[in-house]
């Protein structure tokens, strides 16, 4: 779907989250989402290997594709320390860290996932960076490290928790992101019912898959077609605002 594609009209969205580096043919990726319309990719990085994937392509992209580096709560293994150290040592080069947070459907051991949650959190404190969280059966815990370890900037990435924890992180000042699974995600979509356009981002979590079809950032088109259906607010009106969120959280130059 291109921008072209809502009615005709010519708009300008960023996807805040895709693993870009997971992409097959990334030069005809990137190309159909300039040609749709994405002014910007915050690409994201799960391990060293995939940090240092995003930091490459944010250099052959140059001010199109923003790096964001960080540790999955999947990734999670006995070189933990190692990769958070990676983190540490490069995050000064990216936009944000991420991404990084807790899942409690996976198997990897809860304490660990807290101690690499943690020590990411804190660097990005140090950094000035935003963080981009990934909440997963951890939506409540997620959220009360966040608040304790004093972040500033964080985006809860595809929040399908409970519409209580989602007041606490929109009253603490944190923004949400809605990914394409607001078309059918019941907790998704009750999630994006309660947003104001002031805390939400849109994104793909590209090259996931939705309804069985790999996903790709152009597909950003898709999530504000549904966000703007869900919510009754003209694309135009979403696409303004949730850009605006975007450079202003993420300190984009686009």
């Amino acid at each position: 779907m291109s921008s072209q594609g809502i009615e005709g009209r010519s708009l300008r969205l960023v996807d805040t989250h895709s693993h870009l580096d997971e992409c097959t043919e990334v030069d005809s990726v990137v190309e159909r989402a300039r040609m749709a319309g994405v002014v910007g990719i915050v690409a994201m990085g799960i391990d060293t290997s995939s940090n240092m994937k995003i930091l490459e392509l944010s250099k052959t992209y140059e001010g199109y594709v923003f790096p964001a580096i960080g540790v999955h709560p999947s990734e999670i293994k006995e070189n933990a320390e190692e990769m958070v150290s990676y983190v540490e040592q490069n995050a000064d080069r990216c936009v944000a860290v991420g991404e990084i947070g807790l899942d409690f459907w996976t198997k990897i051991d809860r304490s660990e996932q807290v101690k690499a949650f943690e020590s990411l959190l804190e660097i990005a404190l140090r950094k000035d960076k935003a963080v981009s969280i990934h909440s997963r059966g951890a939506w409540e815990e997620a959220y009360n490290i966040v608040e304790r370890v004093g972040i500033r900037k964080a985006v809860f990435h595809w929040y399908s928790g409970s519409l209580e924890v989602l007041r606490k992180i929109l009253d603490k000042g944190y923004y949400v992101s809605a990914s394409p699974s607001a078309e059918y995600s019941k907790k998704h979509r009750e999630a994006i019912e309660q947003m104001p356009l002031e805390s939400l981002l849109l994104e793909t979590d590209s090259p996931v898959k939705y309804k069985g079809v790999e996903s790709e950032p152009a597909d950003v088109f898709k999530t504000l077609k549904y966000v703007s259906e869900l919510k009754g607010v003209e694309a135009e009106t979403i696409a303004r605002q949730t850009t605006e969120n975007a450079v202003r959280l993420f300190r984009l130059s686009i």
